[in-house]
C-alpha cells in the first residue's frame, strides 16, 4: 500500500505540458487529478489573492505556454555558438531567482518551486496584488498587469514600456487570452 501511494505522489508531481494550451478546459481536464486539481489550486488562489483565474493563467500562457521547465532560450556567440541566457527566469511563472526569494520571504512560502503549478499560480496571483497595491492596476486588467509583470513594478511606474511595441503587443495578446479563457471557463462551468 505505500509504495502505491508513494508512486501515486510521485506521479503527481510529473508534469507536462497540457495538449491545447489554448484551452482552460482542456488544461483542467487534462490537470484534475485528485492530488494535484489544477482547477481547485487556481480557485484558491484566486480567493486569497482577488486575481481572477483566467488573468493568472493568461500570464503563464505567456510566460512558460505551461511548461514547468521553462528558461529564456540562450543566446548566441558568433551567431551560431550556444551561449549564456540574458536571465535566470525559470518556470511556470518565468520568475527570477531574485523575485522568487523576495515572494518566498513577504509570504513565507520557503518551499515553494519555479515548477510547481500551484506555487506558480500564488506567485501570480501575489506579485498581479503588489502591482495593484503598487500602481493601482485593477485586479482583471490582464493587459497592464502583464506590462507590470514583465517591466516589474518600478518599471512600470517609470513608463518603460509606453516605448515598447513588443511588450505592449505582447501585453495585448495576454489580455486576449484571458478572455478566452474566462469565456471557455464559463462554457464549461468552471469560472
Amino acid at each position: 500500500m505505500r509504495v502505491v501511494l508513494l508512486a501515486l505522489v510521485m506521479l503527481s508531481g510529473c508534469a507536462s505540458v497540457p495538449s491545447d494550451i489554448n484551452d482552460a478546459c482542456v488544461i483542467f481536464d487534462e490537470n484534475g487529478g485528485w492530488i494535484n486539481n489544477w482547477h481547485k489550486q487556481s480557485k484558491k488562489v484566486e480567493r486569497e489573492f482577488g486575481v481572477p483565474v483566467p488573468v493568472m493563467l493568461a500570464t503563464i500562457w505567456k510566460e512558460s505556454g505551461f511548461n514547468h521547465k521553462a528558461k529564456p532560450p540562450r543566446t548566441r556567440l558568433l551567431g551560431f555558438i550556444p551561449w549564456k541566457r540574458p536571465s535566470d527566469a525559470y518556470g511556470y511563472p518565468q520568475a527570477l531567482k531574485s523575485t522568487w526569494r523576495w515572494y518566498k520571504e513577504e509570504t513565507g512560502r520557503s518551499g515553494a518551486d519555479r515548477d510547481d503549478f500551484y506555487d506558480a499560480m500564488h506567485f501570480v496571483g501575489w506579485y498581479h496584488t503588489q502591482s495593484n497595491r503598487r500602481n493601482n492596476i485593477p485586479l482583471n486588467d490582464a493587459y497592464h498587469l502583464y506590462l507590470a509583470y514583465y517591466s516589474g513594478h518600478g518599471g512600470y511606474q517609470r513608463g518603460t514600456w509606453k516605448n515598447n511595441a513588443w511588450l505592449k503587443k505582447a501585453a495585448g495578446r495576454v489580455s486576449s487570452q484571458a478572455e478566452r479563457y474566462r469565456a471557455q471557463l464559463a462554457r464549461c462551468g468552471r469560472l
